[in-house]
């Protein structure tokens, strides 16, 4: 949780004791818990507003995704998604020989 082990939640447990004192600590824990609970409600309305927002092309859109590093290893790291092939091997440029008597592909757009 967090990155937080055992012994730092009891070193937090026991400075909390310290200073807020045993009789205020239960409010205080019930105060952090709804504060907790209604910033993840609000994230979550966040999210669903964006998702309504943006309409069904982006219905699975995850705000992780967004994130610069996630999305170069997702779109640029990652195989590709219409045949499972590696990156690497989908820019593979070696010529490739026409059999005898083939006409070479035109292409309109470079010229």
């Amino acid at each position: 949780m967090f990155g937080i082990g055992p012994l730092e939640l009891v070193v937090i447990a026991i400075v909390a004791v310290l200073v807020f004192g045993p009789d205020r600590l239960p409010e205080f824990a019930r105060t952090a818990g709804r504060l907790l609970r209604q910033v993840r409600q609000m994230v979550t309305n966040a999210q669903n507003d964006l998702r309504n927002e943006l309409g069904p092309e982006f219905a699975d859109l995850e705000l992780q995704d967004l994130n610069p590093k996630n999305f170069v290893r997702k779109h640029l790291l990652e195989p590709m998604d219409d045949d499972d092939k590696p990156v690497a091997e989908l820019t593979d440029n070696t010529p490739q020989r026409l059999p005898a008597g083939a006409k070479p592909p035109f292409d309109p757009e470079s010229t």
